[in-house]
């Protein structure tokens, strides 16, 4: 991404209800994998550190930024309490398998080229019985000016994340699509970016205080539908994949 956008991150991802209503979700997610207690979890692509402590809560994290000033952000916003390399994935990785029981790509995937190849690398590092978690855009056409402001090489459809996970030799554990519920204003505000002349952001300003905790509270209850059975649809897509 650009420096710019790492700097709006850092700004804004502890208190922007899409960023804590995707932790409330991953972090649900990762609840139902019971992990064993001494877990350890490695967070690939953690931008500004956002990501850091909610992973904290169920083991010990490490993690991978290519970027060396996200990584510094992250560092100093965590107080060095984790273990954050440089590397660039699929090839450079700065750890060695088998190291975790849980590897995520937290919105990372559709940013690095050799997709297929990055999990492949991943499963590489997993130990018997890990798991990958990864969260990706949805809708290839749903395609815009955010996307190329964020560097995304791509958005996937269900079936096209299937099949990465597939091809990388992990075995799909359970796919659903989420942010669902603001969907078609999320989807709206995407078409009228794509037709308008306005230079592209990462839209991650915080809205006024009353409006960002009730979007907050509509997104962050999408956790309790996902426990119970995939969402049919949403602008992002949310995968679990296990070595056979």
């Amino acid at each position: 991404m650009s420096p710019n956008a790492y700097l709006e991150m850092a700004q804004t991802e502890a208190a922007h209800w899409w960023f804590r209503g995707r932790r409330d979700i991953v972090a649900a997610t990762i609840k139902r994998l019971r992990l064993p207690t001494d877990a350890s979890i490695l967070e690939v692509g953690a931008g500004t550190g956002g990501n850091l402590a909610m992973l904290a809560r169920f083991g010990k994290v490490s993690a991978v930024e290519m970027d060396a000033t996200a990584r510094r952000i992250a560092e100093l916003k965590t107080a060095g309490q984790f273990d954050i390399r440089g590397g660039r994935w699929p090839d450079d990785i700065p750890f060695s398998a088998p190291g975790f029981d849980l590897v995520c790509f937290l919105d990372c995937l559709e940013h690095i080229a050799e997709d297929t190849a990055s999990l492949v690398s991943a499963r590489r590092i997993l130990k018997p019985g890990g798991a990958v978690l990864i969260t990706v855009p949805a809708y290839p056409w749903l395609w815009s000016k955010h996307d190329e402001f964020l560097h995304h090489q791509r958005r996937y459809s269900q079936q096209a994340l299937r099949a990465t996970v597939g091809a990388a030799g992990l075995e799909l554990e359970r796919i659903s699509h989420f942010n669902a519920l603001l969907c078609p204003f999320a989807i709206a505000a995407r078409l009228k970016d794509r037709l308008s002349g306005s230079p592209a952001s990462t839209g991650s300003a915080v809205p006024a205080a009353p409006l960002n905790a009730l979007l907050h509270r509509i997104f962050s209850a999408e956790r309790h539908w996902l426990s119970k059975s995939p969402l049919p649809f949403g602008i992002s897509l949310l995968a679990v994949a296990r070595l056979p």
